[in-house]
């Protein structure tokens, strides 16, 4: 896109630049998950599409260049993006949320969250508490309107559709799951929108420097790997091999949220490791 033909769009439409944005936002065919659930994503940002007959809840927004490719991606279902009523948002990044304002405005959704996640969501930018803050503004993402916020283990309804929050907090404090339940006649599953759970930060900063933190991101992994869980969607499709899964055509595992969880535990401990290894160099 050039440069006067972005200078035209709308302040929520606005390309985001960033040394993978390209690569995140490569086109993916939209694929049925389970039931009237739906992958309408790009390749590195999951976005899920669950039509509950009475509108659609989407979840999560992706870069704000995502958004014609989201819109596409219902239109594959036979929606339109003013079918949408909720769009969940698993944790305030411009990664995951740049496209959320367009999306909410386009289609008059109310935006869900948790506390912490609604007032970055409405400010547009990470709190202060971020472990990726020390980037400054190069974190902010359009801002977004009509947030509801959700305690943990509040459910909304939409149809035939429940969708509970669970939140979900160490990767960013305003970080959320969710999960609900579809079916395909009489057989009927459980599925998971796990948020990042990677213990990603700025050099200056350290999980280790604050216990507390460590023990809320260990109860975060622990929590989605107590969930019912027969098929999962992470935040980024990668980080749980969904497409891989979707190729060998074993998209529903009962062990992904354990997996995924596990591998969580594993980075985080190395992350820690390192910063100990590191503090003892200095």
């Amino acid at each position: 896109m050039d440069a006067t033909a972005t200078d035209t769009l709308p302040a929520d439409l606005k390309p985001f630049v960033c040394d993978s944005c390209d690569a995140w936002n490569a086109a993916r065919a939209p694929f049925k998950l389970f039931g009237d659930s739906h992958y309408v994503g790009p390749e590195g940002l999951s976005v899920v599409a669950i039509d509950t007959g009475a509108g659609v809840v989407l979840i999560d927004g992706g870069l704000p260049q995502s958004v014609d490719g989201i819109i596409a991606g219902l239109k594959s279902i036979g929606r339109d993006v003013r079918d949408v009523k909720y769009i969940a948002v698993s944790h305030p990044h411009y990664d995951h949320a740049g496209g959320v304002a367009a999306l909410s405005r386009l289609s008059g959704a109310t935006v869900l969250s948790t506390a912490a996640g609604a007032d970055a969501l409405t400010r547009g930018n990470v709190p202060k508490d971020d472990p990726q803050a020390g980037y400054g503004d190069f974190m902010k993402f359009p801002p977004v309107a009509n947030v509801r916020a959700l305690a943990d283990g509040e459910t909304i309804t939409l149809g035939d559709t429940t969708l509970t929050a669970h939140a979900t907090p160490g990767h960013t404090p305003g970080g959320a799951s969710w999960s609900w339940n579809d079916c395909e006649g009489d057989h009927c599953i459980d599925l998971v929108f796990a948020d990042s759970l990677n213990p990603v930060s700025h050099d200056d900063f350290h999980f280790g420097d604050d216990p507390q933190r460590v023990a809320t991101f260990r109860a975060s992994i622990a929590k989605v790997r107590a969930l019912s869980c027969d098929l999962l969607v992470s935040a980024h499709p990668s980080q749980s091999e969904l497409f891989e899964r979707q190729a060998r055509d074993e998209l529903i595992h009962a062990d992904t949220c354990r997996d995924y969880a596990d591998a969580a535990a594993q980075r985080l401990d190395e992350r820690l490791a390192s910063e100990r290894t590191s503090t003892t160099a200095e």
